[in-house]
């Protein structure tokens, strides 16, 4: 995975993951977790990628994906939620020590 921009590997976990899409309860840990690592257009972009994948009914817009990075940052869901979400991740090859989006440079 050398090649792959940390924005693929992040999508690619995620599919990995959570194979039959994110239940509720785990979007909000998830977003904590990819805040740390991408900016809110990337996290824009794998939230409609995903989204469009999995057919939700509803389509999914910018503002509603925006709220809820809003959302989390206000209110964060608790160690323990991330937690979760992160063993579920980190099983499929997501890296806990994942770095911070000001190391990242290449992105895309």
């Amino acid at each position: 995975m050398a090649n792959t921009s940390l924005f693929e590997s992040a999508v690619n976990w995620i599919r990995k993951g959570y194979p039959e899409g994110i239940p509720a309860t785990d979007f909000p840990p998830l977003l904590a977790l990819l805040t740390k690592v991408l900016d809110e257009d990337q996290i824009m972009r794998i939230c409609m990628e995903l989204a469009a994948e999995q057919g939700i009914g509803t389509p999914l817009t910018e503002e509603q994906i925006s709220n809820a990075i809003s959302k989390v940052s206000d209110q964060p869901p608790t160690e323990y939620e991330v937690n979760q979400v992160a063993s579920r991740l980190a099983a499929v090859g997501w890296p806990l020590a994942a770095e911070s989006k000001d190391q990242v440079h290449d992105l895309d």
